[in-house]
């Protein structure tokens, strides 16, 4: 096995990179991470710099692709949502430099996968611990500071453990689907206050004369892609963030993954409002961007979630996963899940440092995923069964 180190995915076909175990996650495939590419949306000067770990059979890019990982040189902390901007300045106050660093991940997109890609049927746990190795290596040639894995899977993140790497906990929100009928199924499931109020934000929807539509593959036009990337840069200039996607990329993943793509849009008349981009595997359907224009009581949550869930419910998805953060998404009928990431620093004070605030920041979470799911919206037995 000889593991390389590329930079650019285009130095691997789409078809050797496809057969890894992506887990059938879209983020993951490599229409996808090469669009960011392509597009310039990850390149040296937006502070993403591809260092993508590859591992073949026969030598350097000789012989079958064995396994992966999607790694970039950054530096700085923007577009992660496992959030160190508190180690950085604690390097800076102390004299030490923190960037740059290594991140194994998919750019600006806080959704759990593998990050250790094997082909099928080969021997899994020794692919993944060259591939970590290699990662550790590379992190002293580079001289970075450090090297983090986003949104690992549970197993991973107990190999990476295993390999010396700090174990850092988060939560999400998720939608789950046990098998509902319908969304009327689902609301059945919640208490009458709870249910009452998501009637009533899709009636302030209706009654401002908004229809909804969800489009997908090749009913996506690029005027469609157009609008929603001006509904994307609405969100990004409110927030006072950067747009780090480009029309282009939005354009090419039309082209490049249109049956993974799904696009809900609000209509007035004659007029699109509002918009939000989701990406689909064969179970799970995930949440990405959202832009409107305008003000519009509620068509936030219809538009990003009640439409989207009437989606997944229709065509028996199994969950929905609408992005990072939001605690407004429990109301609505999204429950806590843990998610993971795994780190290891080259400076030892620091190492022991952080280790010492992850053990805390670890009973910190647990604590608050205890306490959300005592205040979630479905009666007894349902919050049971979900």
């Amino acid at each position: 096995m000889h593991i390389s180190i590329v930079d650019r995915l285009e130095h691997i076909s789409a078809a050797d990179w496809n057969t890894l175990a992506l887990e059938d996650n879209p983020f993951l495939r490599h229409e996808f991470l090469a669009a960011l590419e392509h597009t310039g949306c990850v390149s040296p000067k937006t502070g993403w710099q591809p260092q993508h770990l590859v591992a073949h059979e026969d030598g350097p890019l000789q012989g079958r692709l064995l396994g992966a990982a999607p790694m970039y040189l950054k530096n700085h902390s923007y577009g992660e949502y496992v959030f160190d901007w508190a180690w950085a300045n604690a390097y800076a106050h102390a004299g030490e430099t923190y960037y740059p660093k290594l991140v194994v991940g998919v750019p600006f997109t806080p959704a759990a996968g593998p990050r250790l890609l094997v082909t099928p049927a080969a021997d899994a746990v020794a692919i993944k611990t060259h591939l970590i190795q290699a990662a550790l290596q590379h992190m002293q040639d580079t001289a970075a500071s450090s090297l983090h894995w986003l949104f690992v899977t549970e197993a991973d993140a107990s190999l990476l453990e295993t390999g010396g790497h700090l174990l850092r906990t988060g939560f999400q929100f998720h939608w789950s689907n046990p098998g509902y009928r319908d969304f009327d199924d689902f609301l059945s499931g919640f208490t009458a206050e709870k249910r009452k109020k998501i009637k009533r934000e899709r009636r302030h929807v209706r009654e401002a004369g908004i229809e909804m539509e969800v489009l997908t593959g090749a009913s996506i036009s690029p005027a469609h892609w157009d609008r929603f990337h001006e509904f994307y840069l609405s969100t990004i200039h409110a927030h006072g963030a950067y747009a780090y996607l480009t029309r282009d990329f939005f354009h090419r993943l039309g082209q490049t993954l249109p049956e993974h793509a799904v696009l809900v849009l609000a209509r007035k008349g004659n007029e699109y409002v509002a918009g939000a981009l989701n990406l689909r595997g064969t179970d799970t359907l995930y949440g990405r961007y959202w832009g409107c224009r305008g003000e519009f009581h509620s068509l936030h949550f219809e538009t990003c979630y009640y439409t989207a869930i009437e989606y997944a419910i229709a065509r028996g998805l199994r969950r929905f996963e609408a992005g990072a953060q939001g605690g407004h998404k429990l109301a609505r009928g999204f429950t806590p899940v843990v998610t993971h990431s795994a780190h290891r620093l080259t400076h030892p004070k620091f190492n022991r440092a952080i280790a010492d605030y992850l053990a805390r920041e670890r009973l910190d979470v647990n604590a608050c995923v205890d306490e959300l799911n005592e205040h979630v919206p479905f009666k007894k037995a349902a919050a049971t069964e979900n």
